[in-house]
């Protein structure tokens, strides 16, 4: 997909690129994007420091843009860190729980690490619950602990 090459260009190397997930927990995207609709996550090598997440977020609005028909976004791109703590996206939705951070980006808390394993908090999106998705966020969290430890040496 054209899109991850987009991607590629400014964040580098990809670490992961996982299968289609399917992504029919909600209808919310079925008008602007059809059905059915499907998920992938991407993880990159470089690690980027937390503050380049809302210059990220305006580059992938960029993305969706450029791919769109019609004034319809054929791609959703939800950029978002992981660190040891947690996992963050990016949104241009406000909301209760979004702190703002910029340039009308904001953060929205989607998963905390807590007893060896991320947890959803009460807004996480259904998606983001699923255990496989969980799980994948687990594995990408022991491989960004091994890439700062490795960094340290």
């Amino acid at each position: 997909m054209m899109a991850i090459e987009d991607l590629k260009s400014f964040l580098g190397e990809v670490d992961l690129l996982s299968d289609l997930l399917p992504f029919n927990l909600t209808r919310y995207y079925d008008e602007e994007m059809g059905s059915p609709l499907f998920r992938r996550f991407i993880a990159f090598k470089k690690l980027v420091p937390r503050e380049a997440l809302v210059d990220i977020k305006m580059r992938t609005n960029g993305i969706e843009e450029r791919y769109s028909l019609n004034g319809c976004r054929r791609v959703n791109i939800d950029p978002g860190i992981l660190s040891a703590e947690n996992v963050v996206l990016a949104t241009t939705k406000d909301y209760a729980h979004r702190p703002y951070l910029r340039d009308g980006i904001f953060a929205d808390l989607t998963l905390i690490f807590r007893s060896r394993s991320f947890r959803p908090l009460e807004w996480t999106y259904p998606d983001y619950r699923q255990g496989e998705v969980i799980e994948l966020m687990n594995g990408l969290r022991r491989n960004y602990l091994s890439q700062l430890k490795r960094k340290r040496v």
